[in-house]
């Protein structure tokens, strides 16, 4: 059988949106930089996903070297501390919720691929900001497959041909294989739900697409590292810029496609696009689940208030059902 993308309602429907929000971005990791990112002492270095703002702050003294004892996640309205992970490499990866899977079992095997790279020696640099008019998967559907990359990005093309193109998907989290010939030439990787690190050109950008309240509005955040000279730096970051702006005029046709009716649903190739299918599937079944549980725990006088307020377009999105096949379009 067909393996079919999300239905088009779930790039636009609030409802759906928050059923994301509890079942996913609320329990996951999210990577939020290197250590590298938090070297000044004191500053308050402030995020927000999912709605829950939050601040990353070294509390080490000063002079003292790249230790993680010193470095501190905090909610924003009290305070209170967030769960956070320091892998053996030199990233910081926090979770929203005390009873999410401890890191190791959200990212299983993730540990022995990061040490291939020191993200201590990695410079900060300039971090970017701004939001775009689409849904938080339109971008990572983007970002998972490579189909778009010979006609999309000429630039990065010409380092890494698509004709190569590979993913590799794991335990909530992908690594994508410019040339199988060349495995060590660039580091790649999606983190579930919404986060990247990309490891090429001699520098490192990193980006999060964190939803807004508006399902058809998201967020983006760019940060940027290099280790060399300023002037090279500048070159580097103008290239990596445009392959971002052209991921984003991308992303911005095609929620509006979604939005127009003009795309509802379509097939996905198995081979080519095996990274939008790992991750879409993840979505799907996440969000069943906890559908599923919230109806069983709220009984079925409530659980059919709870159908209604999960419609998009005056329907329930496809896919919300029992009898859906999981990782199958409805």
């Amino acid at each position: 059988m067909a393996i079919t993308t999300l239905p088009a309602s779930w790039f636009q429907s609030t409802p759906l949106y928050q059923l994301e929000r509890r079942a996913i971005f609320l329990n996951a990791w999210h990577f939020v930089g290197p250590v590298t990112r938090f070297v000044k002492r004191g500053e308050k270095v402030y995020y927000e996903i999912a709605q829950i703002k939050f601040y990353v702050v070294n509390t080490s003294p000063e002079g003292t070297g790249w230790g993680t004892d010193g470095i501190e996640v905090r909610r924003d309205n009290d305070d209170s501390s967030i769960r956070v992970h320091f892998t053996s490499s030199g990233l910081v990866f926090i979770t929203l919720s005390s009873d999410s899977l401890p890191f190791e079992e959200f990212f299983p095997n993730l540990e022995p691929l990061l040490s291939k790279v020191d993200f201590t020696r990695l410079k900060y640099r300039r971090s970017i900001s701004y939001e775009g008019g689409f849904n938080w998967k339109t971008m990572i559907d983007g970002y998972q497959e490579c189909l778009h990359c010979q006609y999309a990005h000429p630039s990065f093309s010409k380092l890494y041909p698509p004709t190569f193109y590979s993913i590799q998907n794991h335990g909530n989290f992908c690594r994508h294989i410019a040339d199988p010939k060349k495995p060590e030439d660039g580091l790649f990787l999606y983190f579930f739900p919404i986060c990247t690190l990309n490891v090429y050109g001699g520098g490192m950008s990193s980006f999060r697409t964190c939803p807004t309240p508006d399902p058809t509005v998201s967020r983006m955040e760019f940060d940027y590292y290099y280790n060399g000279e300023d002037e090279a730096f500048e070159e580097y970051f103008k290239f990596v810029r445009q392959v971002a702006l052209e991921d984003y005029e991308l992303c911005v046709a095609a929620q509006q496609n979604l939005q127009r009716g003009v795309y509802v649903e379509g097939v996905l190739n198995p081979e080519k696009e095996s990274g939008v299918i790992y991750y879409q599937q993840l979505v799907r079944n996440l969000v069943l689940e906890k559908y599923k549980a919230e109806k069983a725990e709220a009984g079925e006088e409530a659980a059919g208030d709870s159908i209604s307020r999960v419609s998009a377009v005056n329907q329930a999105p496809p896919g919300l059902s029992a009898s859906t096949t999981v990782g199958v379009g409805a």
